[in-house]
């Protein structure tokens, strides 16, 4: 079974120009990608240690982080050790194969598929609970922040510099 949810980051126009008159001087960009990729990973699973979305806002705490302590998204760490990259020849993938990772990227409500009810154990061994729904607010991890982009600028022009010969 494959799952899989795009995030395209808006706004990025200088990075997409610049990308585009190096697909035209240079052709295969994969090495610039794949370098993206290495970084874009990094500072995603950064997300989850700082609990802050790609524009820098905090995510609301899960009850288990509130109740138990610890961070939110990293109870057993499987959606942030899932972070991935694909680079390509004009692009790169950063993502999750976790089918729960849309859910918290985007938040959305949850309700049951075979039943009226929901059933899940709730933290701390309070006991079960049953409900109809269950509304998750969005914890966004994936995007690109200010900073993001500026690293890739950066990483841009190094990789420019390395093709035209110019130093290391």
């Amino acid at each position: 079974m494959s799952v899989s949810f795009r995030v395209t980051s808006e706004g990025a126009l200088a990075i997409e120009r610049k990308l585009a008159g190096l697909v035209k001087a240079f052709g295969n960009l994969e090495p610039l990608m794949e370098g993206f990729g290495l970084y874009l990973e990094s500072a995603t699973i950064d997300r989850f240690e700082n609990e802050r979305g790609p524009d820098g806002q905090r995510w609301k705490p899960s009850l288990r982080a509130r109740q138990q302590g610890g961070k939110t998204l990293t109870d057993r760490a499987q959606l942030r050790s899932s972070i991935t990259s694909q680079a390509g020849p004009e692009s790169v993938e950063v993502g999750t194969n976790k089918i729960y990772g849309g859910i918290h990227q985007f938040g959305g409500t949850i309700r049951a598929k075979n039943g009226e009810y929901l059933t899940f154990r709730l933290p701390g061994g309070l006991g079960v609970r049953r409900v109809k729904s269950v509304t998750m607010p969005a914890r966004p991890f994936l995007g690109l922040s200010s900073e993001d982009e500026n690293e890739l600028l950066a990483l841009t022009a190094d990789y420019t510099r390395q093709q035209l010969g110019d130093g290391a």
